[in-house]
């Protein structure tokens, strides 16, 4: 049976917004803000404003590739939802600039870990806000398990103490998803998710970051001191299951992965788009019509990043289309984000490389987004972290017995 490669209508359709408000508003104002490192961004508002219209149109189903209209509607039912449409969509805006896609109003991580874990009654009330995500601590980053604040249930109510590092969008987002352990003699099944407002008492924004890259987004260190949440803010089910494991926070994972993975592919595609300009201008063909080894060097490189980037669009693609099928995409979530992590760092230094002074220097954003490329490729789990886990997928072994 042949795979159809190509998006479904509705989907283009999504993709052709997002490009065209990136293109129109992200781009434009891309230096500014690299430049201007902690300044909102006030031209963001319009642009959440179309986001929003983008995802009144999530949830959509298409026929399977390869299946009859019968068939379709049976088990061979495709769902292309929310998650694709979101991996599209921040592919795009991240084209524009991935930094800006990181501070847009109600597109944070944390919306992606309360769509992965909430109840319907928490998605009703914390669905549609502006949520960042706090996991890394100071004692630790990529070995989520390792979370050391806690959360002591005291009547109706948790006491969080702790403190969070590398926070995106934590001063800007109205609530913080954070992840707390209840009981730490109960290990990593323990840990939790909460939704946390910003402005709640005893939360407390310490300081920003100056970063390498992505520096239009504010990256926070936020303190928790004795800040009491009604018991229902814990996101999904509050009973430890000492069986399940760490199973149950993962799941966030296997929704932000994919996403991360789109955003990699979103900056590599934008320095190859500029890269390849940048050469036609210097009279240096290149031909799919001939092989690589018949080319120029310059040629050769070129096509073999295009292929890397069409690796990790395809994985991206694969992974997020089994989240909206209800497919365990772990392993796949994880292969992505590796991939394109790993492509996107490549790629755009070496655009920068080829590219000469004009790469090194402001006159094009190739530089920045050689810096920019170098999170997507860290945060959400380094790339060795994503490769323990495809290990252990693959291999059918736990983190215990593959460390």
């Amino acid at each position: 049976m042949a795979i159809n490669l190509e998006l479904p209508r509705k989907l283009k359709a999504v993709a052709e917004k997002g490009h065209q408000g990136a293109a129109e508003m992200l781009r434009p104002i891309s230096r500014k803000y690299d430049l201007a490192e902690h300044a909102y961004p006030s031209e963001l508002d319009t642009l959440a404003s179309l986001f929003e219209g983008v995802q009144e149109s999530n949830t959509v189903s298409v026929a399977g590739a390869g299946f009859s209209a019968n068939e379709s509607k049976s088990k061979h039912a495709n769902v292309n939802g929310a998650n694709m449409s979101a991996l599209l969509n921040a592919l795009e805006v991240s084209w524009g600039d991935v930094a800006l896609l990181l501070t847009v109003p109600y597109q944070g991580l944390g919306n992606a870990a309360i769509s992965a874990v909430a109840t319907k009654e928490q998605l009703s009330k914390w669905g549609k806000v502006w949520a960042a995500m706090a996991i890394t601590e100071p004692s630790f980053g990529s070995d989520s398990a390792a979370v050391t604040t806690t959360a002591l249930l005291d009547g109706d109510e948790y006491v969080i103490n702790g403190e969070k590092i590398f926070v995106t969008a934590g001063s800007r987002a109205t609530h913080i998803v954070v992840w707390a352990t209840v009981d730490k003699s109960l290990g990593r099944a323990a840990i939790k998710s909460f939704v946390v407002p910003r402005e709640h008492p005893g939360v407390i924004v310490e300081r920003l970051e100056h970063k390498l890259g992505i520096k239009a987004s504010d990256t926070a260190v936020i303190r928790f001191d004795n800040c009491r949440v009604p018991k229902d803010y814990l996101l999904g089910d509050p009973e430890v299951k000492v069986d399940k494991g760490f199973g149950g926070v993962m799941e966030t994972f296997d929704n932000t992965r994919p996403m991360v993975a789109a955003m990699a592919i979103g900056v590599g595609r934008a320095a190859l788009e500029e890269l390849r300009a940048i050469l036609t201008d210097a009279g240096i063909e290149i031909s799919y019509d001939k092989p690589a080894h018949a080319q120029s060097a310059p040629a050769a490189e070129f096509l073999r990043m295009e292929s890397d980037w069409e690796a990790a669009y395809l994985l991206s693609l694969r992974a997020a289309w089994q989240a909206d099928n209800k497919i365990p995409n772990s392993k796949e979530a994880s292969m992505s984000k590796a991939k394109a992590g790993r492509m996107g760092t490549d790629v755009t230094l070496k655009a920068v490389e080829l590219a000469g002074t004009t790469g090194y220097s402001e006159q094009t954003l190739l530089e920045k987004w050689a810096r920019d490329s170098k999170i997507l490729d860290i945060f959400e789990g380094t790339q060795q972290i994503q490769q323990l886990v495809v290990a252990r997928r693959l291999l059918g072994l736990s983190s215990a017995q593959l460390k």
